[in-house]
């Protein structure tokens, strides 16, 4: 049973309302989501750029929200793996969006790529990988 972005916020704001305090949803599509993380001057590390644990909570809510579309709302989805390949400085300055694409979707496991991009480059800052488990339906 997919959910749709409203379903998703609505439950967020009731069970997970600090996930909404930095990252605004833009969609929820077929297998994918998008979403944009605010950062501030606490996700910058010394040197001037954006943190890589900001940059894998970024992927992981993405993915988060994408298989909260695909499969309904499951609040015991739970993240099993992360994969980060850092590609290039992101600016710090400038908010991430993180754009999921869900390449598996099973019964127990789910597996997606992320990727995420300043919002002032077309160019990509990383690429994620995760897995997600599904707890079994009662």
């Amino acid at each position: 049973m997919k959910s749709t972005k409203a379903e998703i916020i609505a439950f967020l704001q009731a069970e997970f309302p600090q996930s909404l305090e930095k990252c605004d949803i833009e969609s929820v599509t077929e297998k994918g989501a998008s979403i944009i993380y605010h950062i501030n001057a606490a996700d910058l590390r010394p040197g001037g750029t954006v943190s890589g644990p900001t940059m894998m909570t970024a992927a992981d809510y993405a993915l988060y929200i994408a298989i909260l579309g695909e499969i309904g709302i499951v609040a015991l989805a739970v993240t099993t793996n992360l994969s980060t390949n850092f590609l290039r400085k992101p600016s710090a300055d400038q908010d991430i969006r993180a754009v999921c694409r869900l390449m598996k979707v099973g019964k127990a496991l789910i597996v997606g790529d992320v990727w995420l991009y300043s919002l002032d480059s077309d160019e990509p800052i990383a690429h994620v990988v995760g897995t997600y488990s599904i707890p079994p339906q009662r």
